[in-house]
């Protein structure tokens, strides 16, 4: 996905998601650029050992897909510790947040036995409740320490324009302060790498939304101010990245002077017993699909190929009526999809409840992009039924388009009811 595309994704999720109410009686953690906690003990004992290889895990949403702050700190650790070798693993997704990194953890992380993983979600959690980011960071942490218990964490968090007034008032927003009782809890680092732009926002000196000056005069006429981004969300990498690398920067050697023995981490008592350390994603072909759905094998379908490193299974169904069905124990499930020109809408049933007609197309869907179709929340810990159908009737495309100004170019492009489901997201266990 091209930054373009993240960036008006991002903008669905930071402007639209963050609109929802905050409850007043939260309590906001108290700005701090670094809390080193219990450090990062075996991330700096492997980074100080000569020859080691290191490898160092990105789960987050566009903006740590951009070419910022993640390659930045990589590089900065590999100058830092020269004689260890350093690599990533890059598992951000624009758009996304928490509720899927959870699901996803295991295929884009884990299974590529990460030393170090930073989780960066707060801007993309701005709108959803402390409980919910409760569930779904504990679950992070605790299957990575079952998975991997030598492997150390960290959560960074970032804003945006619209995030930042708590931070003027030297007050995390919400979603950092939420992540903060889980970060408590297990003992990990936290770095807020907006605390720099906080200070500048607050005296006056940041621009959040403008391009980087190019000429003379147009340097001269920001005179003092800074350009943090191009749209107040996404840093530009020559300006507000450089600061969020600054920040991680700074907290290294305070995380470093935190640490003790390196060690297995324990995992102790849950801080919510709801969370969704059990979370995980079934490939769709795990479900009952009717012979209208056609795998894109990445081996020999160009789509197919293109998201083949975040599903491995992914399918088409474009006829009217093609279903899907499985049956699955537990709380919480959703499909892990592509949405969008020529995609449709769906029909939804679970177990007797009405059925709900639900579009695979929004007002960004000038582009192909992942997506989750959310099937039910907090269920009954019992056995569910899902049918999923292909709608006949296509959605009013050009109406939902010109909600944000965008127009079909090409109509033939934009024709169709294609569903595209690459796996099943599930807080529980399917029922073959």
């Amino acid at each position: 996905m091209n930054l373009p595309s993240i960036t008006k994704l991002i903008a669905l999720v930071a402007f639209g998601s963050t609109l929802a109410a905050e409850p007043a009686d939260f309590p906001l953690a108290p700005a701090q650029e670094c809390r080193p906690r219990a450090g990062l003990p075996s991330f700096f004992a492997k980074a100080t050992t000569a020859g080691a290889e290191v490898k160092v895990g990105y789960l987050g949403g566009s903006i740590t897909a951009q070419p910022g702050w993640r390659p930045k700190t990589l590089a900065h650790f590999q100058k830092t510790f020269p004689t260890a070798k350093f690599s990533e693993i890059n598992a951000a997704i624009g758009g996304t947040g928490s509720d899927l990194g959870v699901f996803r953890l295991k295929q884009d992380v884990l299974d590529a036995k990460p030393d170090l993983l930073f989780v960066e979600f707060a801007v993309n959690d701005g709108g959803a409740a402390p409980e919910q980011i409760f569930r779904c960071m504990e679950g992070i942490v605790r299957q990575t320490w079952r998975a991997l218990p030598q492997c150390d964490i960290a959560f960074v968090y970032t804003i945006t324009e619209q995030l930042a007034p708590p931070m003027l008032e030297g007050k995390f927003q919400r979603a950092a302060s939420a992540m903060e009782k889980v970060a408590d809890h297990y003992g990990i680092p936290t770095i807020h790498m907006c605390m720099e732009v906080a200070r500048l926002a607050k005296a006056g000196k940041l621009v959040w939304k403008a391009p980087l000056p190019k000429t003379p005069e147009e340097k001269a006429k920001l005179g003092d101010q800074f350009v943090f981004a191009p749209d107040s969300v996404h840093p530009h990498v020559e300006t507000g990245h450089e600061l969020y690398l600054q920040a991680v920067a700074r907290s290294l050697p305070v995380m470093r002077e935190a640490s003790k023995t390196a060690g297995p981490h324990k995992l102790g008592v849950p801080f919510t017993a709801t969370n969704y350390e059990h979370a995980k994603l079934v490939p769709i072909n795990a479900a009952t699909l009717s012979k209208d759905f056609a795998l894109l094998d990445a081996k020999t379908d160009a789509f197919g190929k293109r998201w083949a490193n975040r599903m491995t299974a992914l399918h088409k169904g474009s006829q009217p009526g093609a279903t899907l069905t499985f049956k699955f124990k537990g709380t919480r499930a959703a499909i892990y999809d592509i949405i969008g020109p020529d995609c449709g809408q769906v029909i939804v049933t679970v177990d007797d409840q009405p059925a709900r007609t639900v579009p695979r197309f929004d007002s960004y869907c000038t582009y192909h992009r992942l997506a989750t179709l959310g099937l039910g929340t907090e269920l009954p810990d019992k056995i569910h039924t899902v049918r999923i159908e292909i709608h006949a009737q296509q959605p009013d495309k050009a109406k939902i388009l010109a909600t944000r100004n965008n127009k079909m170019d090409k109509p033939e492009r934009f024709d169709g009811t294609a569903f595209y489901p690459g796996a099943i997201l599930l807080v529980g266990e399917l029922m073959r």
